[in-house]
């Protein structure tokens, strides 16, 4: 059943990175198995930062967001399901983009740059389905300015969260997106929840979506099972990770973006537990589209962009439609369950 991205109590309303002017979102979802890949455009260059925290991650075109390096400004960044193989779809948007004529002029040619990060969601169906230029190239066809889809989409489509015990005690994961006022600026959040941990709710510091116990009746804290003893068995690092892309209409350059992305990370600590693993290649970019002429201070900036960064985080996994074949449930479902469970 897919369900609605409802707010938590006390939970601001929220918008969408598209909210941000100069940035258009475009979904592509397979209907083979669950994985896909979601593109963001900003078709007349925006400059960008990045911020890799997770220790096993998946990425192209990181080392030429280094404040030192010469090229500041990006056509799209790329969000992909399927592992490393997902970095393929990379490809697809960077000829959508050439065919438009958008690029960076180089010679007789104009080269579209796109940042890209992919996630492992090769749990379920057929592994060899993942995304490839074709899907990035549908992701661009269906980009619009209108607020995204969240959920069990594009590269949210097959995200789990809580996998540190397994698959079959974890919970479905997704994208979600938001956007927030800052002093006259609007910055923006776009993030697709796949990690090891658990996404908590920081209004309560209880698990939302995570770990379940072995009978599936209960959420078990993932920090706190490790923390009484109750260790996992041996996994390989990559099988998880949350990626995602912040934004601002601002004019910024790209070692304020990187800082940008930084504080980012921020709104993912607030809201999963444990977060930045061993086993999560978790990696945020940061877009400033230039389209504002106001000032605001760094430190509300900052703030701000950390905010809006878990609502985006919760929404995600609010909005996901649960997997019934494997036995991920989402949020909804396992909340109905434990109070059938009598909890």
């Amino acid at each position: 059943m897919q369900v609605s991205a409802k707010r938590g109590p006390g939970e601001p309303a929220a918008g969408a990175i598209t909210d941000v002017a100069g940035l258009s979102v475009g979904h592509f979802t397979d209907p083979r198995r669950p994985t896909g890949c979601t593109v963001l455009l900003a078709g007349e260059g925006a400059t960008c930062g990045v911020d890799v925290r997770g220790a096993a991650p998946g990425t192209r075109e990181t080392d030429l967001l280094d404040p030192v390096n010469a090229v500041d400004r990006v056509h799209a960044v790329l969000l992909a399901g399927g592992s490393a193989f997902g970095l393929d779809a990379a490809g697809g948007v960077v000829a959508w983009l050439e065919a438009q004529g958008i690029g960076l002029a180089v010679g007789p040619a104009r080269v579209p740059i796109v940042p890209a990060a992919i996630l492992f969601d090769l749990w379920v169906g057929d592994a060899s389905i993942r995304p490839d230029a074709r899907a990035g190239r549908l992701a661009c066809e269906a980009a619009s300015a209108a607020a995204p889809a969240e959920g069990s989409v594009g590269a949210g489509a097959g995200a789990t969260v809580g996998k540190l015990w397994g698959i079959g005690r974890a919970m479905k994961g997704g994208v979600g997106t938001a956007s927030l006022r800052v002093g006259g600026a609007t910055v923006g959040a776009l993030i697709v929840v796949n990690a090891i941990g658990d996404v908590i709710d920081p209004g309560t510091g209880r698990p939302l979506a995570g770990a379940r116990s072995e009978d599936g009746r209960r959420l078990v804290g993932t920090t706190a099972s490790l923390l009484a003893g109750d260790l996992p068995p041996r996994l390989a690092p990559g099988m998880a990770t949350t990626i995602g892309c912040v934004a601002t209409d601002l004019t910024l350059s790209k070692a304020e973006c990187r800082k940008l992305a930084q504080c980012a990370h921020d709104g993912l600590a607030r809201t999963i537990d444990p977060v930045h693993t061993a086993f999560d290649g978790d990696t945020l970019f940061a877009l400033a589209t230039g389209r504002c002429e106001a000032r605001v201070h760094p430190v509300a900036l900052g703030a701000a962009i950390a905010a809006v960064t878990a609502i985006a985080v919760l929404r995600a996994v609010r909005a996901a439609t649960g997997l019934s074949g494997p036995g991920l449930p989402t949020v909804p479902s396992q909340e109905e369950f434990e109070r059938g469970a009598g909890r």
